[in-house]
């Protein structure tokens, strides 16, 4: 007869492997503001201190729209927001009729060269809630760093990039494509889960 074992003694001094533990659904500290997009984001809403990108039809094709219920919440706590070369001049009016408090939201208009070292830098200071940036040119290395800043800075970074760079990849948490025909946000990656095998009808733009 073979030799009696002590199932709990292992486990306890994590002898045996016991496979990937079921993780309770997250409580989305996040929330995207958007209920059926927070549904479908395993986090049930956006990575925290972390990148997500947003790849776009085209400029100004509705990332605002995605964004501002976030923006708003944010600003609204008098957390700081920075957007760092955009590619339309800020409306206020605009900016104020969804929700986003004027005080806290700051404009960077960088060189296109120096448009991921800006953002990079806001994401690092530790001062910034979500910093939003317009980059022309991306690779695997630029979009790594500013991962890494958005952990170090705990804040949220967001890369507004053209459709096409759907085809290289990205080590951001999120990427969500914004198409216009039809209006909808299609999730292409997401960290902790399974993409989302349909996508997401978008609200009509105001």
């Amino acid at each position: 007869m073979g030799a009696v074992v002590d199932l709990d003694g292992l486990l306890d001094q994590r002898h045996v492997w016991r496979g990937r533990q079921a993780q309770p659904r997250s409580l989305g500290l996040q929330p995207t503001g958007h209920v059926a997009l927070d549904a479908r984001l395993p986090e049930g809403g956006w990575p925290a201190a972390a990148l997500s990108e947003l790849l776009l039809a085209s400029p100004g094709c509705g990332e605002l729209q995605l964004l501002w219920p976030t923006l708003a919440r944010l600003t609204g706590e008098g957390n700081r927001v920075v957007l760092v070369s955009p590619p339309f001049i800020a409306f206020p009016p605009a900016w104020e009729a969804a929700g986003i408090d004027l005080r806290w939201l700051v404009q960077v208009q960088a060189r296109p060269d120096e448009t991921l070292w800006a953002a990079e830098q806001c994401l690092r200071s530790g001062s910034c809630a979500a910093v939003l940036c317009w980059p022309e040119r991306a690779d695997d290395r630029a979009l790594r760093r500013l991962q890494v800043a958005a952990e170090t800075g705990e804040a949220m970074a967001f890369a507004c990039r053209p459709q096409p760079a759907a085809l290289n990849p990205s080590p951001a948490a999120l990427r969500i494509a914004i198409d216009t025909r039809p209006a909808q946000w299609r999730v292409l990656k997401c960290r902790g889960g399974l993409v989302p095998a349909a996508p997401i009808c978008a609200p009509a733009r105001g």
